[in-house]
């Protein structure tokens, strides 16, 4: 059975408008179906097979939404902050309702993941579903025999933190691509 949604629904469900902006849209006559003006906010489309317009422009549906970030260090992997400086400021106001998938410290830098797809996130993040996570760490000077034992047993990040670190990993030399 074909997706069907209310129009102001699926033009909010983009993140570049709210329901309200999307119903003034209608309102003012910007807004077309099928190559025809639209200005029922009630109106059901199905977004695989018809073509929804705003002023020329065609709106693309997703049930969700997921998108890619390198993250660049100082910035925090939170949704907001009043102080500092997070991955969402770094995005366009339509993505801004996306949330990220696990964290990066503000001093790590690196692939991101952010979405809207709960059910995902839950799936890579719950340690019951033990989804594999790849860092490459550059470390300052040499790395010794009672440096890899402690990689090897396992990292703790204080007391109370479980083990982060796998007992698997590998010794790049400077310069090589691993």
């Amino acid at each position: 059975m074909a997706t069907q949604l209310r129009l102001d629904k699926l033009l909010s469900d983009t993140g570049r408008w709210s329901r309200k902006e999307a119903k003034l849209l209608l309102k003012q006559g910007r807004v077309y179906v099928d190559g025809q003006v639209e200005r029922a906010a009630e109106r059901k489309v199905d977004p695989a097979s018809q073509c929804v317009e705003v002023d020329g422009a065609e709106v693309v549906w997703a049930k969700f939404r997921y998108l890619m970030l390198n993250k660049p260090g100082g910035v925090l992997t939170a949704t907001e902050d009043r102080h500092q400086k997070t991955v969402l400021d770094l995005l366009p106001e339509e993505y801004r309702s996306l949330f990220p998938v696990g964290r990066l410290d503000k001093d790590t830098e690196g692939l991101l993941l952010l979405t809207d797809d709960g059910e995902l996130a839950h799936h890579l993040l719950s340690p019951r579903h033990h989804v594999d996570k790849v860092y490459l760490a550059e470390i300052d000077g040499q790395v010794d025999a009672e440096d890899t034992a402690a990689f090897e047993a396992g990292l703790t990040l204080g007391a109370t933190a479980p083990s982060v670190c796998p007992p698997v990993w590998r010794i790049w030399a400077p310069g090589s691509a691993g």
